[in-house]
């Protein structure tokens, strides 16, 4: 059996040494497509491409949300760097601003240190395919995490539909059982109906047209088409959740269409007991709607 995943999960995975630390999370919940976002220091900006490349290898659709923790260990990572140009438009404004108001110019050195960029901490610069190689593996043990969980979770959504499918195909046998007699007994009724207004009106009953009539009528009402159809859409259902995969788009037209058969049952239903069955069977085909909106 395939597997198949759902399109929630988590992943994490964490690496420690005596240069450094580094920390990798994924979680992700349903979305139509796949949504990425990737957020990390500033000098992993440089990995983003190969970072998202690596988590479409494991991941096909779901909103991910990727947090990449660094703390390097070593000395001399940051420098502190004098902004000068930035403090120079600091010191023109200030004596403009005392110029302007006839009041004095107290700048003194301690407080322009302490103006927004006129001093920042900068990385060093240092070697990116190094970095990259302390990143990539940790980076892909936590996509494995991750796509074991959604896995997991996958095996069970599994089970869940394949029970909800039995159920279905037990509303529709019930139906099917029920049908041949409740379709005779409209024949029945609307014929004995029929040639009742018939002789109180004194008119002469064309029996081939009442029976061509009837037919036509308890036809209305035969779901054998709709049973036929569901059946189908249930042993397709079955298989592809055998087959497994990225499946969760051609599922939710499957259950569209058995939505579809259900609602014709239902309108046509003119017997308690189907009527009952087919809102039965109604109900489980929107809980498996419900599912499979979480297989990726």
């Amino acid at each position: 059996m395939s597997v198949i995943s759902s399109m929630t999960g988590f992943g994490r995975c964490e690496r420690v040494t005596e240069e450094a630390r580094i920390l990798v999370e994924l979680k992700s919940v349903n979305h139509r497509y796949l949504d990425l976002a990737v957020k990390m220091p500033r000098r992993f900006n440089c990995f983003e491409a190969r970072i998202r490349q690596i988590i479409r290898e494991y991941i096909e659709r779901g909103k991910t949300d990727v947090y990449i923790q660094y703390e390097d260990y070593t000395d001399g990572t940051k420098k502190l760097k004098y902004n000068y140009a930035v403090a120079k438009e600091y010191m023109e404004y200030a004596a403009q601003m005392a110029e302007d108001f006839g009041i004095p110019n107290d700048i003194k050195v301690s407080g322009l240190m302490r103006l927004e960029d006129v001093l920042i901490m900068e990385e060093k610069s240092g070697n990116d395919e190094q970095l990259w190689e302390v990143l990539e593996p940790v980076l892909r043990e936590a996509c494995e995490s991750f796509r074991a969980a959604r896995r997991t979770e996958g095996d069970a959504l599994r089970a869940d539909l394949l029970e909800k499918l039995s159920r279905m195909s037990a509303y529709v046998e019930e139906i099917e059982s029920f049908s041949p007699a409740v379709v005779e007994e409209y024949r029945r009724r609307l014929g004995e109906k029929i040639r009742d207004t018939l002789s109180e009106a004194s008119l002469t009953a064309d029996e081939g047209r009442i029976v061509t009539e009837i037919t036509i009528y308890a036809d209305k009402i035969c779901t054998d088409e709709e049973m036929v159809r569901l059946k189908s859409h249930i042993g397709a259902m079955r298989q592809k959740l055998q087959a497994g995969g990225a499946l969760g788009r051609e599922l939710d037209f499957i259950a569209q269409e058995m939505n579809r058969e259900a609602n014709t049952t239902l309108s046509k239903a003119n017997h308690l007991r189907i009527a009952d069955t087919a809102i039965a069977l109604k109900t489980e085909i929107e809980k498996i709607r419900e599912q499979v909106q979480n297989i990726e």
